[in-house]
């Protein structure tokens, strides 16, 4: 197993947190060079996290134990759209009051194993309903539209899976992508966060908020990725699948 200079990619292999990466090599070198700020996003749709959740809390646990900075994003603006993530089927959509119960509820979770404060190493929670709600639509599609390939989104293996099944792919999925991209850039400017950390279903999104970091800040972000917690059968645990443990 190589060993690599900073300890946090050391600690993601060693206990076996790591499934791909997009650039291992760079994030590396990042890490060495002095303390950095990561992200992972959570999605508003219940009151509590699942136990399917705590692999990328555990993360994001080891990431401010090895001297960094941690952000957890709450999806206060996506969590109105609904979070398809080309499931079989699109979750409900949520009022905003319901979305701020569950985010409240969220935090008691968070609170047992991340350490929350305004010192310089103390982790912060975001909303990305804070710029994604006074985003204006034409202003968007102007400034970020070309920044998307279309033909990338389909090369996905979660969309190629839904074509092959003949399953219809709505607009809002594809916009969702974007959205999660566009939360990446605006953390970087916002709070220099270069590291997106996520669960191995949401690569395509980590990908997306990579390229468009580059094209439109001129900055290499990072992002890694851990498996998927699953029953002894494969299937992942989670809201969706109907086999969730709940951390709360």
């Amino acid at each position: 197993m190589a060993t690599y200079k900073s300890d946090f990619i050391n600690v993601m292999m060693e206990r076996g947190f790591f499934n791909q990466a997009t650039n291992i090599d760079g994030m590396d070198e990042l890490l060495a060079s002095g303390p950095q700020v990561a992200y992972c996003g959570y999605d508003p749709s219940a009151d509590s996290l699942h136990v399917g959740s705590m692999v990328t809390i555990m993360m994001l646990y080891w990431f401010q134990q090895t001297g960094n900075k941690v952000i957890t994003l709450m999806g206060g603006a996506t969590g109105l759209v609904g979070d398809p993530s080309f499931k079989d089927e699109s979750r409900p959509l949520m009022g905003e009051e319901g979305i701020a119960e569950n985010i409240e509820g969220i935090k008691k979770g968070f609170k047992n194993l991340i350490r929350y404060g305004d010192g310089e190493n103390d982790a912060i929670m975001v909303n990305n309903a804070d710029w994604l709600k006074g985003l204006g639509y034409i202003e968007f599609l102007r400034d970020y539209g070309t920044c998307f390939s279309v033909n990338r989104m389909l090369s996905f293996e979660s969309v190629k899976l839904r074509l092959e099944r003949e399953q219809s792919l709505s607009f809002l999925e594809f916009n969702y992508m974007l959205m999660q991209a566009f939360d990446f850039v605006e953390l970087y400017k916002k709070y220099n966060c270069r590291i997106q950390l996520s669960g191995a279903d949401q690569w395509g999104n980590v990908v997306n908020g990579v390229d468009l970091g580059r094209r439109k800040e001129n900055v290499e972000l990072f992002g890694l990725t851990c498996p998927l917690l699953t029953t002894a059968s494969g299937k992942k645990m989670g809201k969706s699948e109907g086999n969730a443990i709940w951390m709360n």
